[in-house]
C-alpha cells in the first residue's frame, strides 16, 4: 500500500469509503501502486493501466487504454468523445454501484491488453510553432529568455505559444506573459507540476 495513495483517499471524504472498496479489490490484482498525476495509479510491468479518482459527482476508475475493452456490459465512459481517443471511465456514485467480479473482469482484461502491446501511441503535433507576438517582444528584450526557450522540446514550447494566444483579450494575453516568462527563465514547463505525480 501506497502511503500517498491512502493520503489522497483520506482527502476525499465523501467518497472515501467507496475509494476504499475500490482500492481494496486493485490490491487484490497483480499491480503495482503508485501516484501520477496527483491521483492513484495501478501499474503492470512498468505499463500504466488505470487511474482510481473522486470528482463531484462521482468517483471511478479510468482505464488508460480503454478502447480496447471489449465492455460486453457497456459500462465505460468517453469522457472527452474528441479528446480522448484511448482512455474510458468506470463511473460509480455509491458502493452499491460497484460490481467486484465485473471490475476484476475488466481489470484482468486491461492487464491481457497491456501484455498484448495494445496501446494507443501519442501522435506528434508536426505543425510549425507560432511565437506570439507579446512573447517574441520579450525575447528581443530578454536573450536568456529566448535561450531557454529554445532549450524546451518542442511540445513544451508549443504549449507556452498556446497559451498565449489562445487568449482573446490583450489584457489576458500579458498576464499570461507575466506567468510564463519567469517559468521560461526558471527552466520550468507550463503544465510540468501536473506531469510530476
Amino acid at each position: 500500500m501506497n502511503a500517498k495513495v491512502t493520503d489522497y483517499i483520506a482527502s476525499k471524504k465523501e467518497w472515501e469509503e467507496l475509494l476504499t472498496l475500490l482500492r481494496n479489490v486493485l490490491l487484490t490484482l497483480p499491480l503495482v501502486e503508485d501516484v501520477k498525476w496527483g491521483m492513484p495509479a495501478y501499474i503492470y510491468k512498468n505499463k500504466n493501466i488505470l487511474g482510481l479518482s473522486a470528482f463531484k459527482t462521482y468517483c471511478g476508475l479510468w482505464f488508460h487504454h480503454g478502447c480496447f475493452l471489449k465492455d460486453e456490459a457497456n459500462i465505460l465512459i468517453n469522457a472527452q468523445k474528441d479528446k480522448t481517443k484511448g482512455m474510458r471511465q468506470m463511473r460509480f456514485t455509491s458502493i452499491n454501484d460497484v460490481d467486484i467480479e465485473l471490475v476484476k473482469q475488466y481489470i484482468l482484461e486491461a492487464i491481457e491488453n497491456a501484455v498484448a502491446g495494445k496501446e494507443i501511441k501519442a501522435v506528434r503535433n508536426t505543425k510549425p510553432i507560432v511565437i506570439p507576438e507579446e512573447l517574441h517582444s520579450e525575447f528581443c528584450k530578454n536573450e536568456q529568455l529566448q535561450s531557454n526557450f529554445n532549450d524546451f522540446s518542442l511540445s513544451k514550447q508549443r504549449e507556452f505559444c498556446n497559451y498565449i494566444s489562445s487568449a482573446k483579450r490583450l489584457a489576458t494575453k500579458q498576464s499570461r506573459l507575466e506567468k510564463i516568462v519567469p517559468l521560461i527563465l526558471n527552466k520550468i514547463g507550463l503544465n510540468d507540476k501536473y506531469k510530476n505525480g
